[in-house]
């Protein structure tokens, strides 16, 4: 084994960061200091070359000195036997660069600890550096030889109940965490009596994980009995009850991975299966909505609870009908309260938390960014979400009870789509081959259906940390291609059927599969890849590493798909095939037995249905007076409190442009306030059709009356998607995802309750179908704390996600006031004057509740109100739109104004408190003067006179007043008042990323003069300047270069295809392997995304992939030096070919790029000036000043020397269009804004920022009024079209 020393692992404020975080537990650590180290499985010694080429393999990341070696050193590396999600990629690179010898790489951390500490000290500072579920820590003077030893498996265990009985089924039922049920036991007792023996352990967690209720939804098909009255219907029944009366539309519900519904027709950009080459494919397009949670594992361990969340709905989507896509996402959060070091809040107050699961603040400090590090890596945009902090004290109850979300709710959704002769899965025949998918098994999420599905701290510690996964989003990237492949062949699919891995692992997604249609199925457990040799058969069966699918094939066409996945570098197992025989028969040709072996009927056979017998309770709650609130002081908390202020922190992190179908994200107007109401996205990239979602939830009002909670959730929900330009409203579909305290006294009830009245009232008076959801009925914490009980469980918690077709992604109205013309804002109140306060933002920054609540009261006046709003945004009558929901009309101009940068004048008639703060349904709409009195008089005929107000008129003073009966009663800058809306934010990114940038950002808040975005052009963007070329048969081809984990593929092929080009697939296994080469190509185009998930450098890893290994280095020699070709490079592939600069004429004064100052991943609209430059792709362009898309975590330019040479083609402006390192414009910190360089002839240009998510207007978060259709980066690709000839 080798063992090579590679760079700094820790920059100089995430050192300090890690030693503040370490010296709060063992204060007598001084320093701290951290290196990587790579290890080298040999197969035999390697040559000087070939030590050579690796260490160069293994150099990467930017420059650092080397640290001092002073101190203990603990040496975290993987887990013994195993193998990481870093080590297979890293090999594979090493192999690809034609190190044969090599058999594995993998990385550990050596980190210095220096000050006196005991052994009991050193051991709780190696607690703070690993992950166990996935790491170990070993001292100095240990050997970590083994890591490559591949150690003996695990055997099959049984449970003896031929002697033991029942109770030792009890005993086994706590031990191995399988929460089941007195009957499921007594169920399995019996049932294993008849076969005449004893169950073994993986068909005791296989039964556990199937049946469990997370996975059979238990409580929403149970018998309900209320109050002594028994009821008719389940929970599911009533939810069903909404597709039964409002079906429209409704494709495909309750039966799959994720609802289909009727979307739009559109041109679907698909590689031809034969050629590769991307061509439009004319279609009705079918869109398909999930919205998941993750919760118990984002409480146990934030990151990867949050990211497996979201990979795991993305594969729902992927694994919807015989092969799908997800295309937008939505995250969201509900924790208890953040209590931010040194920015304590009035409304904060806290009976505790016990130590296993992680606090409010470390869920926002590191959920967030596992979401967003899962959606970034595979390529999916996240474009809505929201955030709620809820946490109050059971009255009269001390220090023992309090209702929040110690159990937190990690929120998980998207949108997607699927061709329509694959929306349906097809009939598994016998013999059909069973193949899995994607990653090998690890030990890794273990019992997490059965763990989600108990009160948090209810399992042993250990047992809650072994269910939560571990995520690995490049492989996914891989699956996704793999499925994209078969999706191109239309009908000629070679997929039957698929189903996504996720809770029981393939315990669970294996017999699914099969049951579904009737059969069974025999499977060979050595078959399955396993990264772990020392697992058991249970172990490998059961564990639920992410990113994999079943996927049954047609039985001739078993080779074809794995041609696909080769071509892919996607792993996939066949693991055997379907039976007529319904029995499930798992065999080990290791040992020599069949772990499984059971009738299908025993494993999804009825146990005794749930009964619940339930009673409601009387409400006990804080009550709300208004008396000692003071005016300011509300205004000022109002806007600081989570649920209403900035969520830039959530935002900036998770990418929002890939994909190029983007049409309306949350960032708003030329200064990118976060204020959206709804994502939208666009149908195909030559239509203005598209989809639209948008989010309702309103929880705390569940502790005063949850039918009122429920009707409020689906009536948020629509009022933030009444800004997309929809048909009607019959056209909208609903995700409900419940979550519940279940066993709390009244929760129960309230719950059916609440499902009555959104399942049987309110959903089919307004015409809405609820095809989708999911259900979490463990929502509390308990603990012991110094012998006393403490209980935290959360409100009935509903949120609600609509989802749309839309008629015209253009007419999507946002809250940015407009300065230009004279104008009115007009007030839209359906609670019609009741002004009903309980509940509100005010009342709970008061630690009050109150009990009259706002409520859906009137279905019928909504459905009027939705009506207008699209009618009057169909006639062009609407400059701004926003709802009023959390924080009341004040939170909702105070919003408006922060997008618009203006002022407010505010006209309050009735009681100023109650005006401003409740949280009535409604919106406030902008009208020109010029169309007030027929906009006033349309809302008056059509109904709505009693709930229109004229409210406030809008100026430029960028100042916010209230005027209450013309007496001035605030007066307030808008600057003042922003800062305290973002100061939560702040407060997280700066303890998140590099606080210097995070006060750079804050503090240009208070610059009046900042005008915003611009766009200054030095050519007409109408100008097609290569229409000369346009009516051509033969087109130039142009290769779109694609890596494992690259996923900005599409969007530059449909920005190369606009300009006439043929863009064309090409993966880098078949430049490597020499199956093809550049030579038919006069263009290449390296695309953005993650190659090789990053794990030796931003694009460094696939660089080096070409320039060791002999093949792919001539071919891409041969390339750079005909003079007839040109070259793009993006994002990643930016990266890539800076790093190729040796072999690339003109670029051997390229720098490479490496992490960004912040050192987060940033995803922003920046504003760049285009250089007077030779590159050909720019021609024309020179003096140009506009706004581009940037999605990237490494982009700093960093020169061999530090002096900044070659040719600079793109720099950062500011908004005064001054070059800048300024944070955010600089959204990396490079030298004199250095974004983009092009070579000496001009051929071949690489830039950071992303020009092919913005070559259409309607790509852009904002674009000038007077752009049409083609965005100004089109000419980009025009230019490339022209010089080609």
């Amino acid at each position: 084994m080798l063992e090579l020393i590679g760079n700094t692992a820790l920059s100089v404020f995430r050192k300090q960061r890690l030693l503040n975080k370490v010296t709060q537990i063992v204060a007598t650590v001084s320093d701290i200091n951290a290196e990587y180290i790579h290890f080298a499985d040999i197969i035999e010694e390697l040559s000087d070359k070939e030590l050579d080429t690796l260490k160069q393999v293994l150099s990467y990341g930017p420059k650092s000195q080397r640290i001092a070696h002073t101190g203990t050193r603990l040496l975290v590396i993987p887990r013994a036997s195993s193998i990481s999600p870093w080590s297979s990629k890293a090999t594979d690179i090493a192999q690809h660069c034609g190190l044969t010898k090599i058999n594995r790489l993998e990385r550990g951390i050596a980190y210095y600890v220096q000050g006196e500490l005991s052994e009991q000290q050193l051991s709780r500072v190696a607690e703070q550096l690993h992950d166990r579920m996935t790491e170990r820590v070993v001292l100095l003077g240990q050997a970590p030889g083994d890591m490559f030893v591949h150690a003996e498996p695990a055997v099959l265990q049984s449970v003896n109940i031929s002697t033991g009985g029942k109770q030792a089924l009890v005993e086994a039922n706590q031990t191995m965490g399988l929460a089941l049920s007195d009957d499921e036991i007594d169920y399995l007792v019996e049932n294993f009596r008849v076969l005449g023996r004893n169950p073994n352990d993986i068909e005791l967690m296989m039964f556990a994980q199937a049946n469990s209720e997370h996975c059979r939804h238990k409580i929403f098909n149970a018998d309900w009995q209320i109050d002594g009255e028994q009821k008719d219907e389940t929970l599911f029944g009533m939810i069903k009850n909404t597709a039964k009366h409002s079906p429209k539309g409704i494709i495909s519900k309750y039966s799959d991975n994720a609802a289909v519904a009727s979307g739009s027709d559109a041109d679907v950009l698909i590689r031809d299966p034969q050629s590769r080459a991307y061509q439009f494919v004319e279609e009705h397009v079918p869109y398909l909505m999930k919205v998941e949670t993750h919760n118990h594992p984002t409480a146990i361990s934030p990151y990867p609870g949050a990211a497996t969340g979201s990979g795991g709905e993305i594969r729902d989507e992927g694994a919807t009908g015989r092969g799908s896509r997800t295309k937008a996402g939505l995250t969201g959060f509900t924790v208890s309260h953040l209590n931010i070091p040194g920015f304590a809040q009035p409304w904060e107050d806290s009976i505790g938390k016990p130590d296993r699961i992680a606090s409010a603040l470390d869920i926002m400090l590191e959920g967030p960014l596992g979401g967003a590090a899962f959606n970034n890596e595979f390529g999916r945009p996240n474009l809505t979400g929201y955030f709620r902090t809820f946490e109050q004290r059971v009255p009269n109850s001390g220090e023992s009870r309090a209702r929040g979300y110690h159990k937190p709710i990690m929120l998980a959704g998207g949108v997607g789509s699927v061709r329509p002769m694959l929306a349906l899965k097809h009939k598994i025949e016998p013999d059909s081959p069973i193949i899995v998918l994607g990653g090998p098994s690890m030990l890794i999420g273990l019992g997490g259906g059965a763990a989600s599905s108990q009160t948090s701290s209810e399992g042993s510690e250990e047992l809650d940390f072994a269910s939560v996964q571990r995520e690995n989003p490049e492989m996914q990237r891989r699956c996704q291609e793999v499925i994209e492949a078969c999706n191109a062949m239309g009908e000629n699919t070679p997929v039957i059927s698929i189903h996504d891995v996720g809770a029981g692992g393939l315990s669970n997604a294996v017999p699914e599969i099969i049951h579904d249609c009737d059969l069974g199925g025999r499977f060979e457990l050595r078959d399955i890849l396993c990264a772990d040799s020392s697992l058991s058969p249970m172990q490998i069966w059961c564990n639920e590493s992410q990113e994999r699918y079943v996927i049954a094939l047609k039985a001739d066409r078993l080779d074809e798909f794995k041609a696909l996945c080769e071509r892919e570098r996607c792993l996939y197992a066949h693991i055997g095939y379907a039976t007529a025989e319904e029995q499930l028969v798992l065999n080990d040709r290791l040992f020599d037995n069949q772990p499984i072996d059971i009738p299908m009927s025993l494993l999804f056979g009825k146990a005794p249905k749930m009964e619940r017998s339930v009673k409601h309770e009387t409400i006990n709650v804080p009550g709300y007076s208004a008396d000692a609130i003071d005016l300011k002081q509300a205004a000022y908390d109002v806007l600081r409190f989570p649920a209403v202020a900035d969520k830039s922190f959530l935002i900036h992190i998770g990418d929002r442009s890939v994909t190029g179908l983007v049409a309306r994200d949350q960032m708003v107007g030329p200064w990118q306030i976060p204020v959206a109401d709804v994502a939208v996205t666009a149908s195909g990239f030559n239509h203005y059709s598209g989809e639209a979602m948008a989010l309702g939830e309103r929880t705390p009002l569940a502790l005063i009356d949850g039918p009122i909670s429920g009707r409020m959730a689906v009536g948020e929900a629509l009022t933030n998607l009444a800004a997309s330009n929809i048909k009607d409203l019959d056209e909208v579909c609903l995700s409900a995802n419940w979550m519940a305290a279940c066993g709390e006294q009244g929760e129960d009830a309230a719950l059916f309750d609440t499902v009555q009245t959104v399942g049987m009232d309110i959903c089919p008076a307004l015409g809405l179908a609820i095809p989708v959801g999911k259900d979490s009925m463990s929502m509390k914490t308990a603990w012991k704390e110094q012998g006393s009980e403490k209980t935290v469980s959360s409100p009935l918690s509903l949120i609600i996600t609509a989802f749309s077709p839309v008629k015209d992604i253009r007419k999507t109205l946002t809250p940015q006031l407009k300065t230009e013309i004279e104008s009115s804002l007009i007030l839209i109140d359906l609670g019609i004057g009741k002004n009903r306060m309980a509940g509100s933002v005010l009342a709970q920054t008061r630690q009050m509740m109150g009990e009259q609540a706002p409520d859906l009261d009137d279905a019928a006046l909504f459905k009027t109100f939705f009506t207008s709003v699209q009618q009057l945004n169909e006639k062009g009558q609407l400059l701004a739109y926003h709802d009023r929901s959390d924080g009341g009309l004040w939170a909702c101009v105070t919003e408006m104004a922060f997008a618009g940068r203006c002022g407010v004048s505010l006209d309050i008639q009735g009681d100023v408190l109650s005006s401003l703060f409740n949280e009535e349904l409604g919106a406030v709409i902008q009208v020109s003067k010029a169309d007030e009195t027929a906009v006033m008089e349309q809302l008056s005929a059509q109904g709505l006179a009693q709930c229109i107000t004229i409210i406030a008129s809008v100026n430029q003073s960028q100042r916010i007043v209230v005027q209450h009966q013309g007496q001035l009663v605030l007066d307030e800058s808008r600057a003042d008042l922003q800062q305290a809306w973002s100061e939560t934010s702040y407060k997280i990114q700066a303890l998140r990323d590099n606080p210097d940038c995070a006060k750079q950002e804050f503090d240009r808040i208070r610059n009046n003069d900042d005008t915003g975005l611009f766009a200054q052009l030095s050519f007409d963007p109408k100008e097609n300047i290569a229409s000369a070329f346009a009516g051509l048969t033969v087109k130039p081809k142009v290769a779109i270069l694609r890596e494992q984990g690259v996923n900005g593929h599409v969007e530059m092929a449909a920005a190369f295809a606009k300009a006439g080009f043929e863009a064309v697939d090409l993966h880098m296994s078949e430049l490597i392997s020499g199956q093809k080469d550049l030579s038919e190509f006069s263009g290449l185009a390296a695309c953005g995304g993650f190659s090789y998930g990053d794990v030796l450098g931003a694009g460094e890893g696939w660089a080096k992939s070409i320039l060791f290994n002999d093949k792919a280095r001539k071919t891409f020699s041969d390339f750079f030096n005909r003079p007839d070709t040109f070259g793009l490079g993006v994002c990643n592939g930016c990266q890539m070919l800076s790093n190729l600069r040796e072999l690339i004429p003109g670029a051997q004064t390229w720098p490479h790029f490496v992490r960004n100052e912040s050192e987060q991943f940033e995803a922003r609209v920046a504003m760049v000036e285009i250089q007077s430059s030779p590159s050909i792709l720019l021609a024309g362009m020179e003096g140009s000043q506009l706004p581009v898309a940037i999605a990237h975590g490494e982009g700093r330019a960093e020169y061999s020397n530090d002096q900044i040479t070659g040719q600079v083609a793109v720099r950062y402006i500011d908004h005064e269009g001054e070059v800048t390192e300024q944070f955010p414009f600089n959204p990396n910190g490079s030298a004199q804004g250095i974004t983009g360089l092009t070579t000496d002839d001009g051929r071949f240009t690489i830039m950071m920022p992303h020009p092919e998510r913005c070559f259409r207007s309607v790509q852009n978060s904002w674009y000038p009024a007077d752009w049409s259709e083609d965005g100004a980066w089109l000419r980009m690709f025009r230019n490339a079209r022209k010089w080609v000839g």
